[in-house]
């Protein structure tokens, strides 16, 4: 071993051990350097078929490139983020670069540089397999024997039908750019460095726009993800129903987990933090502190979603009886969201306005609420238009869903709540009523209980189709399903 690499061995293992101050290794001797070198077996992996996804991203990488003619298009993947000290969350790709790629890899870049003659010439630029000749396999924290095995970008290139290149040369070739530059900020902080703020603010935010705007109307491998993604939360429900006890309390922590353990089977994770609130904590919308218990008599408000390992989500809620029985208050709360929802999915159509849904759902639901009292003298139609029904319905109706829970945020509001369904579209309809258990203002036998019920559903070309109409509705069939699992 030559005295630059054992030289430049110690410095990486030195530069670890700033990482891990109390690292029990100071040095590595020459011997074991050499040793690590020898003796691996040649693990590259030829004649890979390209990923189910290839020719899907490859047509929206076409869209992309007649948005942006002569400008050179940078989507990072992301990076790692810290938890605490020296451990990480999980990583997850961002949605665009996922969207435009089909590929997961931490550090990843998409770069579409404009073609001479139009166009743009497609790279991704990536991390290679770990260099063994150096030892950085073995001595970066990071390397392969610690992290495990990445492919290599000629494994890489096969799969996603693009050239792979590595990502440590690219800060280099983005530098002297002359073409105008779009580049997705925020998710890579290193590359935003190297690109700089000449692309401008403006210019950047309209790129995130159309980049949202593009995942609006999903395809056909889109729509087989996302199928697939309610099949796998109903599956998960099931799991749910059959943790829960019947003469005792179950903690909400017990059914949470019950549901991650059928996501990470099925999938990639949960698309988002589970809600699991039980009795009085149903009111609470967001409530992900499962720190309570479902207790026999209580409600279930079970809001949960597979993710797939593609990253497409289901995000389905169901409001279950502990112990398989609604009481009389809680059906009649019950009933009144399922109308609503009915209402709801009836008006979720081609050419229909986004907001359309909502508006059904929730004129039903003003119409029970005052049907109960709680709006006083007012008729339904006035309390609707002054919006007194919120108090206990709070939230919107639905979103858009797909790669994210929240598809398209960043999508104009002219294109998205102001404005009109097409087929292919994915939301979600999920009314509900939350009583919350100090609102001196309802009877004191409706406080405490919050009711929503949420489905994924597509709009097709004749009308709709609940993609997650595996698990049941109906307050008396939720009975009989629970009934049926617990035999």
């Amino acid at each position: 071993m030559t005295d630059s690499l054992q030289d430049s061995i110690i410095a990486a293992e030195a530069d670890e051990n700033r990482k891990r101050k109390n690292g029990l290794y100071r040095q590595v001797s020459a011997e074991l350097a050499d040793n690590m070198k020898q003796g691996w077996a040649d693990t590259e992996r030829r004649d890979l078929k390209p990923i189910a996804q290839a020719a899907y991203t490859a047509r929206r990488r076409l869209e992309l490139s007649a948005r942006f003619p002569d400008e050179l298009l940078v989507i990072p993947a992301g990076r790692t983020k810290v938890r605490a000290n020296d451990t990480s969350y999980p990583f997850r790709a961002c949605s665009d670069y996922v969207y435009l790629t089909g590929d997961q890899s931490p550090g990843a870049v998409l770069v579409m540089e404009p073609g001479q003659y139009g166009g743009h010439r497609a790279s991704i630029y990536m991390l290679p397999r770990s260099d063994r000749e150096t030892g950085e396999f073995w001595l970066d924290y990071h390397g392969e024997l610690w992290d495990g095995r990445r492919n290599s970008l000629t494994e890489n290139e096969q799969l996603l039908g693009l050239p792979c290149l590595d990502v440590r040369t690219l800060a280099d070739r983005l530098r002297p750019s002359t073409a105008p530059v779009r580049l997705l900020r925020g998710c890579d902080a290193d590359i935003d460095a190297a690109v700089g703020t000449e692309a401008g603010c403006k210019g950047d935010e309209e790129f995130r726009v159309v980049l949202s705007e593009m995942r609006l109307v999903k395809d056909e491998f889109e729509i087989a993800d996302l199928r697939f993604a309610c099949e796998a939360t109903a599956l998960g429900f099931e799991d749910a129903v059959r943790a829960l006890a019947t003469a005792e309390p179950t903690p909400e922590r017990l059914i949470e987990g019950t549901f991650w353990t059928r996501a990470r089977i099925e999938g990639n994770d949960v698309g988002y933090s589970s809600i699991c609130a039980a009795g009085s904590h149903a009111t609470t919308l967001h409530w992900v502190r499962n720190d309570g218990e479902a207790r026999p008599g209580d409600l279930l408000l079970l809001d949960a979603g597979v993710e797939t390992r593609n990253l497409y989500t289901a995000d389905v809620t169901r409001t279950l009886p502990v112990d398989g029985r609604f009481t009389a208050v809680q059906r009649k709360v019950y009933d009144a969201v399922h109308a609503a929802q009915e209402a709801g999915i009836a008006a979720v159509k081609p050419g229909a306005a986004f907001r359309d849904f909502h508006d059904a759902a929730q004129r039903v639901l003003a119409e029970h609420l005052a049907a109960w009292g709680l709006f006083g003298d007012r008729s339904a139609h006035e309390a609707y238009e002054l919006g007194l029904q919120r108090r206990w319905t709070l939230a919107g109706t639905g979103h858009m869903l797909g790669l994210d829970v929240h598809d398209c945020a960043k999508a104009r509001t002219e294109t998205y709540v102001d404005g009109t369904l097409a087929p292919g579209m994915v939301l979600t309809v999920e009314p509900g009523i939350y009583f919350q258990p100090d609102d001196l203002t309802v009877p004191a036998e409706y406080r405490g209980i919050g009711v929503r019920i949420e489905d994924d559903i597509l709009v097709t070309e004749e009308g709709n189709e609940n993609l997650s109409c595996g698990l049941p509705r109906e307050a008396s069939e939720i009975e009989a399903w629970m009934a049926r699992l617990r035999d």
